[in-house]
């Protein structure tokens, strides 16, 4: 480990391929290129400290860049234990970021890095999963009075604020970047679709094509991931407790069942529910023999680990341990059930990042604007500004689209002019 004032690291070395592969990234974001442009030129967050609980990727590194030349102090550390690219938080230290987080990091080491960045007592939270804003609320209220607002990146972390808010507990104004529609819509559809079968891939080298794929959970993930294995030549099967995902995956032409009863039938399961106890122990011991498990929603509650950690593991390829039950079958789990989309591969690929990071940057930007003007609720962006970001997507892939006359904006905002 690299520990110096206001880093701790895997190895510093590393940071020249960490910057080879940020400037890889910013080729690919040219969207969020576009705002760092404007941030710079504008320097609306000058004076304002931004403390990030995102994994520590080369994308969350073009955004940290992001935020640095709009005038920001910035803190980083890990959402996730086994999500950081050591070589990008090498690369981000260099530059005199502070950035805490490494490769499979303790847990321990997990919840001292988030105190870190409260440590630096930011103005605005940026997080995915919600534990800055949950250790925040839980142990360091003083710090909110001084807190304009945060952003949350996924849905399990909405689905946490929510629960929040519910109750009365959230104390300062959150925006759900995850809500926006260029990142439910695009990142949590083909990032998580790609990157969650790239994970798979690295991981195994296994052949896709022919295997029964049991996806737990509809959402935009699912969706994203039942798609394209389907591509990949799979035979997919979708488990799911919400009525209207259970019938949307139905007419897409997947088998839909209970997990009781796809247990026996697949050969690889993925679960993005963003529930705990999806696959349990019963399920387990109805599975095949050599059957592989993995996990892409954000936390590792969804597969039960710590029951398959009771039996003899062996570990036959980084990060894909074989578990003996005791009915003789192994078990193969990938990423410790981690996210294995980050944890096996790289998380997903820099363009669809692009507009949900261009979210975060104008969220933020939002947030300052408002600043003191709105309630401590779960905030979605207004549509013009998710409109805008596609727009810069658009612009960025040289595509053109057309424009209402004012003859059609005239009959769309009209009650009176019928057949």
């Amino acid at each position: 480990m690299d520990i110096g004032k206001n880093y701790e690291v895997k190895d510093l070395k590393q940071a020249e391929q960490g910057r080879k592969n940020i400037s890889w990234a910013e080729a690919e974001m040219p969207a969020l290129m576009k705002i760092k442009e404007m941030f710079e030129k504008k320097k609306i967050l000058k004076g304002v400290k931004i403390g990030l609980c995102l994994h520590i990727t080369k994308e969350t590194a073009v955004l940290v860049r992001t935020f640095i030349a709009g005038g920001a102090e910035v803190a980083l550390c890990s959402c996730n234990p086994l999500s950081t690219q050591d070589d990008v938080a090498a690369a981000l230290a260099l530059d005199c970021i502070k950035v805490y987080g490494y490769k499979n990091e303790s847990k321990d080491d997990y919840y001292n890095y988030i105190r870190k960045v409260i440590e630096f007592k930011p103005n605005i939270t940026i997080d995915d999963g919600c534990d800055l804003v949950s250790e925040i609320h839980q142990n360091h209220p003083e710090l909110i009075s001084t807190i304009i607002g945060g952003c949350e990146e996924t849905t399990t972390g909405v689905i946490r604020l929510n629960a929040m808010a519910k109750d009365h507990a959230l104390k300062y104004p959150i925006i759900a970047v995850n809500d926006n529609k260029t990142k439910h819509l695009l990142d949590n559809y083909y990032g998580t679709a790609q990157s969650t079968l790239d994970g798979i891939v690295r991981a195994t080298n296994i052949l896709l094509a022919g295997k029964n794929v049991v996806v737990a959970g509809y959402g935009s993930c699912g969706k994203g991931v039942a798609k394209s294995a389907r591509g990949q030549g799979a035979n997919v099967i979708v488990t799911e407790v919400a009525p209207f995902p259970a019938l949307q995956a139905k007419m897409d032409g997947f088998r839909v069942m209970k997990m009781d009863d796809a247990a026996s039938l697949g050969d690889i399961f993925v679960t993005v529910t963003g529930c705990k106890d999806v696959i349990i122990e019963r399920h387990f011991n109805k599975m095949k023999n050599n059957a592989i498990v993995c996990n892409s929603g954000h936390f590792d509650v969804e597969v039960d680990y710590n029951y398959l950690s009771r039996f003899i593991k062996e570990e036959i390829r980084p990060l894909m341990e074989a578990f003996t039950l005791t009915n003789g079958k192994k078990i193969i789990c990938l990423g410790k059930a981690k996210l294995v989309n980050l944890a096996c591969a790289e998380g997903h690929p820099s363009a669809v990042m692009s507009t949900s990071f261009c979210g975060q940057a104008l969220a933020v930007e939002y947030l300052i604007k408002k600043k003191g003007k709105l309630k401590n609720e779960v905030i979605v962006l207004p549509e013009e500004i998710d409109n805008e970001i596609a727009k810069l997507q658009l612009n960025a892939l040289s595509v053109e689209i057309d424009h209402l006359t004012p003859e059609q904006e005239k009959y769309l905002n009209s009650w009176d002019m019928g057949t």
